[in-house]
């Protein structure tokens, strides 16, 4: 984990703010997302309430640290209703960038289409198993005769449920049971006893804690390093504009440094952004954020 001095270091470095200014539409992949001002059309899933997630923490963090602006990025943001959703626009060509499940590009591609993923934003799994009558299990075989809800396929909180139970020879439907519903939900389904776990995000999951739910499986530690979320673009558009797409990583690559560095920053503007949250659940969701080092 960098410390300020690195990151003092680090900024030191980065290149001049160009004169010319980007606008940059970028998609999120979830449609509770609220945004104002410039953020009206770019999908990048954030810390949203009261069943959210803090996965583009980097996003909130460099916004209010003005990182954007200096290489001339001008964020246009927008809400989608999930990560298929989130490419759909960048397929379509309503927004240069679609910030999500890093699978969708490879789906793609399989299918003769385009797309890249030009950086990774979670570089683990953000989503926590949480319940209110469980107690914690640290393998997948645990999960047999359970109830999980998860957001509905192809989002990647299903997809690792669904890859965990296979690999532990649980047949979904018979050995356990996914129960999906829309994203952001998933804490709601738990609490109203629909499921046993609810496989879920931040702030969420420390909103449950504080209702006398308990984590009970840790996909970050068990699943270890990997790209969950990526920025996804086409190739057309790095073509294009390469120095716009550089721009674009570069300064997330500075705010990830900056939400490490100065956790205490991240938190001031979490709560600013989401001002109807407990700032209690907002601290702890950051703290969780960071003890795991989901973000990238």
């Amino acid at each position: 984990r960098p410390s300020q001095a690195d990151y003092l270091r680090w900024t030191s470095q980065a290149a001049k703010p160009r004169q010319r200014q980007y606008h940059s539409p970028l998609i999120v992949s979830d449609g509770k997302q609220r945004f104002d001002g410039l953020r009206r059309h770019v999908g990048l899933p954030a810390l949203i309430g009261p069943y959210g997630r803090t996965e583009a923490l980097e996003r909130i963090v460099g916004q209010h640290a003005g990182i954007f602006e200096k290489p001339g990025l001008a964020l246009e943001v927008s809400a989608a209703g999930g990560d298929t959703q989130a490419f759909a626009a960048v397929l379509g060509g309503s927004a240069d960038f679609a910030i999500g499940d890093a699978t969708m590009v490879q789906m793609s591609r399989e299918q003769g289409g385009p797309g890249v993923v030009v950086g990774t934003v979670v570089q683990r799994a953000h989503y926590f198993g949480v319940s209110k009558n469980l107690e914690p299990m640290s393998q997948p075989a645990e999960f047999a005769g359970l109830t999980i809800v998860t957001s509905p396929e192809p989002n990647t909180n299903f997809s690792v449920a669904k890859r965990m139970l296979e690999s532990a020879d649980l047949t979904i439907g018979e050995d356990a049971e996914i129960l999906q519903v829309n994203p952001g939900t998933e804490i709601g389904a738990m609490l109203a006893g629909q499921a046993d776990m609810a496989i879920a995000y931040q702030p969420s999951v420390s909103s449950a804690v504080a209702q006398g739910a308990q984590v009970v499986f840790d996909f970050a530690s068990y699943v270890g390093p990997f790209c969950n979320t990526g920025i996804m673009v086409l190739p057309s558009t790095i073509e294009n504009d390469p120095e716009m797409v550089q721009a674009l990583v570069t300064a997330f690559e500075e705010a990830s440094r900056l939400t490490y560095a100065d956790p205490d920053f991240a938190k001031e503007v979490a709560k600013k952004e989401f001002p109807d949250l407990d700032p209690a659940v907002v601290e702890a969701a950051i703290d969780a954020q960071l003890e795991y080092r989901i973000p990238a």
